[in-house]
């Protein structure tokens, strides 16, 4: 974490897909900015074990959350156990390789998988926590570098994050005149289990070594290197701050200069 403050005490945070990886290192980032928690995923062991951790480190409760967020009736469970959400985050998603050539149902079914939980399961979140926000409210997406570019083999993946994006602009000019912000992030390379699984699938699709994917992506970037999940939190609590009362509908890069805006 750099040098600058935020404080959020007082305010009321939901992370998606925080029991690991990015949604967990968002949900340390707002603890320690004093927000008061919750984490929501559908490993009901590992939710809970995250709200765990972040209790005894900030000492105080953590409400853990288990839900599928593409199951409609289980999302309005989950959401109904929380009274108050200032700053909605929508982290969680699914990403796997889904190429066109590959042939059988399980793809298709991964394709399916993949829209459901990153579109309807975001709008699902979404939809639920609006009634519980008040003016200055924050929503905050986490989409991807290839919601503004794609890549070969992740077509579902890619189809969903450009499609989260587009929600975040008409959500932007919807809930706008309620005094609602709605931007997004892009996240590039972050060194994640899931972005790990996509490097070892990529490797076994294209007959190259991970070092070798590894050092071809970091050519691709102005700044060589995958960055860690804790290297982009800060771009969260910034645009749930007042500092960015004026900022809506946008879509903030952080990928170490992958794609140049």
């Amino acid at each position: 974490m750099g040098a600058i403050a935020f404080d959020f005490t007082g305010k009321s945070v939901l992370v998606t897909g925080a029991s690991r990886g990015i949604g967990f290192s968002i949900a340390e980032a707002f603890g320690r900015a004093n927000a008061e928690l919750a984490i929501l995923a559908d490993d009901d062991d590992g939710v809970h074990a995250a709200a765990s951790r972040l209790s005894e480190s900030m000492g105080r409760p953590v409400v853990a959350l288990h839900c599928d967020i593409a199951d409609r009736d289980q999302v309005r469970q989950a959401l109904s156990r929380i009274d108050r959400i200032d700053v909605p985050i929508n982290n969680a998603g699914l990403e796997r390789i889904t190429p066109m050539d590959e042939t059988g149902e399980p793809v298709e079914r991964l394709f399916r998988r993949i829209v459901e939980i990153n579109v309807l399961g975001t709008y699902f979140i979404t939809r639920d926590a609006l009634p519980k926000m008040q003016p200055g409210g924050r929503i905050i997406f986490t989409a991807s570098v290839w919601s503004r570019t794609a890549v070969a083999d992740f077509s579902a993946y890619c189809a969903s994050k450009h499609a989260v994006v587009g929600f975040m602009r008409s959500l932007a000019k919807e809930l706008g005149p309620r005094g609602i912000n709605v931007n997004a992030i892009g996240p590039g390379w972050v060194r994640t289990g899931a972005s790990m699984l996509s490097l070892m699938k990529m490797s076994q699709r294209t007959g190259q070594t991970e070092n070798e994917l590894l050092d071809h992506i970091g050519r691709s970037q102005a700044m060589p290197g995958l960055m860690e999940p804790d290297d982009i939190t800060e771009l969260y609590l910034f645009l749930a701050s007042a500092a960015a009362r004026n900022i809506t509908g946008q879509t903030y890069g952080i990928d170490r200069g992958e794609l140049l805006a």
